[in-house]
């Protein structure tokens, strides 16, 4: 690691930091005041002898020395730069992170009843967009183990809990209809998520549950598997998706193909409501899309990881090197002028 240190001064007892970047805004003015002192030295020469007329002079060809003259002003202004530098205090040294996270747990119930199978968050069914948004969720997620857990009539775990999130995108694309039989266990897979939380030593843990529908299968009530979570410190979002009113499901007619009917759409809001006050959580309403993507989106943000970062770093001093260069350089600028480029008189 290397950087720039600037330095200190104190002036009417009043301590003051010189940064890198003045040191080098100096160092430009430097720069450009020798350029015009030397280009005005070229154009007014400056020889003690003076003639009535240059005009022979100048037509006279330039041997080699004249022509190298140009190395004395170069050798001057390197050491200049190389003298601002050893000014800025440079410094190099190594840089050491220590990093401790503390990771949630987080199992995610999907429902995959035919239900979801409704197309109102156009142009695709809630089983897509629902598993797309939980992918972008699961991306934004740095150090928490996550779970998958599925259940229509019944419930089982699709991926169990999993700090590789590319398995578990790739357990999630495998989700479709028709994995299980139709119905709603809400209940059942709230214990099946409680279950494999049961067991983990992290202090934070959370079920983010995705549904559309009433409990109407199962034997566990959804209120009860709420309890059971509540006593094993499990928090949990729950979510329902689609829109009030009627939906348009897709039906495979064996006659006419594919045909659409409209079915009411039903959610159970007052028990996710109290599941989510119960545990500690929070119900949220996704009547579109972009809904949903906010809604993970704050999960996201009310559930964050902690990290912890210490960095310890040591440097060690390098403006001697450069103030040595800049006195060699200096010295071979007056060793030449009065040597090899010594002008007479």
């Amino acid at each position: 690691m290397f950087r720039f240190a600037g330095f200190h001064i104190t002036l009417f007892e009043q301590d003051i930091h010189i940064s890198a970047l003045a040191i080098f805004i100096i160092f430009a003015a430097v720069i450009a005041l020798m350029i015009y002192y030397n280009l005005k030295k070229r154009r007014y020469h400056s020889a003690s002898i003076k003639y009535s007329d240059l005009k022979i002079v100048k037509r006279s060809i330039k041997t080699g020395r004249q022509k190298l003259r140009f190395i004395l002003p170069a050798l001057r202004i390197i050491a200049v730069i190389l003298f601002v530098i050893a000014f800025a205090r440079p410094q190099a040294g190594t840089e050491n992170r220590e990093v401790s996270t503390e990771g949630i747990d987080i199992m995610l119930a999907l429902d995959v009843s035919g239900s979801m199978k409704a197309e109102d968050f156009k142009p695709h069914n809630r089983l897509y967009v629902a598993k797309e948004e939980i992918k972008k969720f699961v991306e934004k997620r740095i150090s928490d183990r996550i779970g998958l857990v599925v259940f229509s009539q019944s419930s089982f775990t699709q991926c169990p809990l999993t700090l590789d999130y590319g398995i578990l995108l790739n357990f999630l694309d495998q989700v479709k209809f028709g994995m299980i039989k139709d119905g709603t266990a809400i209940g059942m897979a709230l214990a099946n998520c409680v279950n494999r939380l049961r067991e983990s030593p992290s202090k934070s843990k959370v079920i983010i549950l995705l549904t559309d529908g009433v409990n109407n299968a199962g034997q566990i009530d959804p209120l009860t598997a709420a309890t059971i979570a509540k006593t094993m410190n499990v928090k949990i979002y729950t979510i329902g998706a689609g829109k009030p009113g009627n939906a348009m499901y897709p039906i495979d007619d064996p006659i006419f193909g594919k045909r659409y009917v409209y079915l009411p759409n039903e959610i159970d809001e007052e028990t996710l409501k109290e599941i989510a006050r119960k545990t500690g959580g929070k119900y949220f309403r996704a009547r579109s899309e972009e809904e949903l993507e906010e809604i993970y989106t704050e999960i996201d943000r009310l559930e964050k990881t902690e990290i912890k970062v210490n960095e310890y770093v040591q440097y060690r001093e390098l403006f001697s090197i450069f103030v040595i260069l800049g006195l060699g350089f200096l010295v071979l600028e007056m060793f030449l002028s009065q040597t090899v480029f010594r002008k007479i008189p």
